[in-house]
């Protein structure tokens, strides 16, 4: 009995596993789609909150949401690009780039410890809370840090 039940365990396994080989093409289209969905709709997210908000409310914000939200990579991904979206729209807010470290492509001590800390003094544990707070390196060293508005809205 043990064998039989088994077995059609085993043949179960197999015919899913083979569905799922066979479908591969589908469900990753269908993931990709729902991924590129999301990006869009954080991004009119980003725009519409920068539009009428400073970009200290735009930091504050994704950072708020990524804590309570999630957490994860996906998180990380979808909370970027309405930071990203709204820094470039949102009003000058004039202490904004303060004390923030120049953005550098090979990480440095600094860069860490800068990250860590100010992800740490929001109490937030998020690995992806550090890839945030790059986006504001990145921003403060960018010309677009005193010109908001000055990207266009599809970037």
């Amino acid at each position: 009995m043990l064998k039989k039940v088994l077995l059609a365990l085993l043949a179960l396994a197999v015919l899913g596993g083979g569905y799922l080989w066979l479908n591969r093409d589908r469900f990753v289209e269908d993931f990709n789609r729902q991924r590129a969905e999301e990006v869009r709709r954080f991004h009119a997210a980003g725009i519409e909150y920068g539009r009428n908000h400073d970009q200290q409310a735009c930091l504050d914000k994704a950072l708020t949401d990524f804590d309570t939200q999630c957490t994860g990579f996906e998180c990380t991904v979808r909370y970027g690009q309405f930071l990203k979206a709204c820094l470039d729209n949102a009003s000058v807010a004039p202490a904004f780039c303060q004390e923030v470290p120049a953005f550098n492509e090979e990480l440095t001590e600094e860069d860490k410890n800068w990250a860590r800390q100010s992800c740490w003094g929001r109490d937030i544990r998020g690995e992806g809370c550090r890839l945030l707070m790059r986006q504001q390196q990145l921003f403060c060293s960018s010309d677009a840090a005193a010109a908001p508005g000055s990207l266009s809205a599809g970037q």
